[in-house]
């Protein structure tokens, strides 16, 4: 989203500066850049709220008021007298609909509104299609406008099952198929709903009486429309991610005042339609439960505070603001807290010391761990959503990504994505599981999931080895466990060439943990892994063959080798070893690794990383580097 600063400032008090804003946006969680005069944000996708030039001043409500507040028109406005049938209420729970006829349409823009296109590139419709689209920009709430002229029936609003073609205000023609929210009037799909209106009711530089529709319509029944028929429309966008629920007939006094900035009002009426059942959200006052998340001490007052100035209305209870969908459990509101306090400003606490040689709670899941981790694999943790289509599936009525809309039923998904992801940044052994809970409509299932492809490790004893069913099945059969190894196929990798993927999973409480070897009775000294942000740079090895002529000396130089730790180094080990019995020469394959975080590392970059680590060696008598001068 772009935002001018200037614009954003306007509306906050005490005069902040563009930097000071910013600070506090980054504080608020709103990632985005200074790009000359323009505030570029990412919003997450559950901040709809904050889709708009007003929604994100009121977000800073924490540090500075907001003030010059859009003008809305007040004054009193007829009923209007329409015909419309609502055939979808929890699609649509409220709509209204304003009519406004005028004296001319050909005026002058004021300057906020020809500011609003001039320094947002955009490009001028007609008055009542312009005056929509900088609402939308300024409060968040799209708008459709009507030719009224042009509509002679009935309109309905449905989620209908359609097979028929749509043509789009921008004229370009849509096959509509499956089921769709739309408005249609005398059996003619008029606007498809949420996304974009059509061609026949388009409003013209010469309309001067408009019907202007301003709905909320349930995020899930938008989301996906717009790609479905490649619609990227601002309305789509907004609607998607939430509007706020009572806005209507607010945002339409604001139509009316900014019609009235340009040009006289002949008639104007207007009608709203309210299905909406009293669904209040709330949630008890816990104070210790924010305290507890975050590591913080703040009092009741405090708490109660915070949450006002971020709009909640609190009393026996705490009551989210309507515009705000994504506020459900406690969570959510410490994460308000977090981010009204500031992440940066909370204070870290010591973790309590661990005894080195810590007891171990032998439960299943940590033997299995421990199992795992001595056979060469490494834990995975996915997220437990996707857009699993089975009819098992559990949906997620307000899912904050559409590709994330349902509970897995399986792992299987997730792990080949982790083995793709690896794959493509050319790791040689890849040996992944992932212990999580699965979800059907039915039950809730424990399950392990295994995922393998590559060499069977990186050491000499197993670089020549490739990872297959044999391998697999000997390692696992020590858990007396049913499974059956799924070759995975090229097709599923995005490759051209099988590349010996293999994929299994069980259920965990059909393992039996006493009979894995002496894991029942496992003490293990507990350490401390440091995890490091893969590089998105590719990564280049260089192999050498270290001959060794007296063997005495071959421990000195493995321990150098091991010793080694040199910038953009990523990983070192010894793939081969040769004792020549006749000689009592001793040969040393070994792979150096490099990769850098910055850029992608030249040959010149890597030669001389290459002569700084292994000069020293070569200066030890009786060990050389065939081939190899510097």
């Amino acid at each position: 989203m772009k935002i001018a600063c200037r614009d954003l400032v306007s509306l906050l008090s005490d005069d902040p500066s563009v930097s000071e804003v910013s600070e506090k946006l980054f504080q608020l969680g709103h990632e985005h850049e200074i790009n000359g005069e323009f505030f570029e944000l990412e919003l997450t996708p559950n901040r709809g709220d904050c889709q708009s030039l007003v929604g994100l001043a009121r977000d800073l409500n924490p540090f500075y008021k907001l003030i010059n507040t859009p003008k809305i028109f007040d004054g009193e406005i007829d009923e209007l007298d329409i015909e419309f049938e609502n055939l979808s209420i929890d699609d649509c729970p409220r709509i209204s609909f304003l009519e406004i006829e005028v004296l001319d349409t050909k005026v002058k823009y004021a300057p906020y509104l020809e500011n609003y296109f001039k320094n947002y590139g955009k490009k001028s419709i007609n008055l009542f299609t312009d005056i929509s689209n900088y609402l939308s920009h300024e409060c968040g709430q799209p708008t459709h406008c009507y030719d009224k002229e042009k509509i002679t029936n009935k309109i309905i609003f449905e989620l209908k099952e359609t097979n028929t073609d749509f043509k789009t205000l921008i004229g370009q023609t849509l096959k509509l198929e499956g089921k769709n929210c739309v408005f249609s009037s005398g059996n003619e799909v008029i606007n498809l709903a949420g996304v974009m209106g059509g061609i026949q009711t388009a409003c013209s530089n010469k309309t001067k009486k408009v019907l202007i529709e301003c709905a909320y319509f349930r995020p899930e029944s938008i989301i996906g429309k717009s790609i479905k028929y490649n619609l990227h429309s601002d309305a789509s966008h907004k609607f998607e991610r939430g509007v706020d629920i009572s806005a209507q007939e607010k945002t339409l006094r604001r139509f009316i005042q900014i019609v009235k900035d340009h040009t006289q009002i002949k008639n104007l009426k207007i009608k709203t339609y309210d299905y909406l059942r009293e669904r209040k959200n709330s949630l008890k006052i816990d104070v210790d439960h924010v305290n507890r998340i975050l590591g913080t001490d703040i009092s009741k007052k405090e708490y109660i505070a915070r949450l006002e100035k971020l709009h909640f209305d609190v009393a026996d209870k705490i009551y989210p603001p309507v515009f705000r969908h994504d506020i459900q459990t406690q969570n959510d509101l410490s994460e308000e807290i977090a981010r009204s306090i500031g992440y940066d400003n909370i204070k870290s606490k010591k973790f309590p010391k661990l005894k080195k040689n810590a007891d171990i709670n032998q439960s299943k899941v940590q033997l299995l761990r421990y199992f795992f981790r001595e056979n060469g694999f490494n834990e995975v943790i996915n997220y437990p959503f996707n857009d699993d289509e089975s009819t098992l599936a559990i949906n997620i009525d307000n899912p904050l990504d559409s590709s994330k809309s349902s509970m897995r039923t399986d792992l299987r998904s997730s792990l080949l994505e982790n083995l793709i992801y690896n794959q493509r940044r050319q790791k040689e052994s890849i040996k992944l599981f992932e212990i999580s809970d699965i979800y059907t409509i039915n039950d809730k299932r424990t399950i392990v999931g295994v995922i393998a492809s590559g060499k069977v490790g990186k050491n000499f004893r197993d670089f020549s080895k490739k990872i297959d069913r044999k391998y697999l099945k000997d390692i696992f059969s020590q858990l007396q466990t049913e499974f059956n190894i799924d070759e995975i196929l090229k097709d599923e990798l995005g490759t051209k060439q099988n590349l010996n993927a293999y994929f299994f999973e069980f259920e965990i409480d059909n393992v039996k943990v006493d009979k894995i070897d002496d894991y029942s009775n496992i003490k293990k000294e507990i350490d401390f892994i440091e995890y490091k942000q893969i590089s998105e740079y590719p990564s280049s090895s260089r192999d050498f063959s270290f001959l060794i002529k007296n063997t005495s000396k071959v421990s000195e130089v493995i321990k150098y080798l091991e010793d080694i730790n040199t910038k953009n180094l990523r990983e070192s080990f010894m793939f081969d070893f040769y004792r020549n019995e006749k000689t009592e020469e001793v040969k040393i394959g070994y792979r150096f690794t490099f990769q850098s975080h910055e850029k992608t590392l030249t040959e010149e970059d890597i030669s001389n990383l290459v002569k700084d680590m292994l000069l020293p060696i070569l200066k030890l008598e009786d060990v050389s580097i065939p081939g190899l001068e510097f």
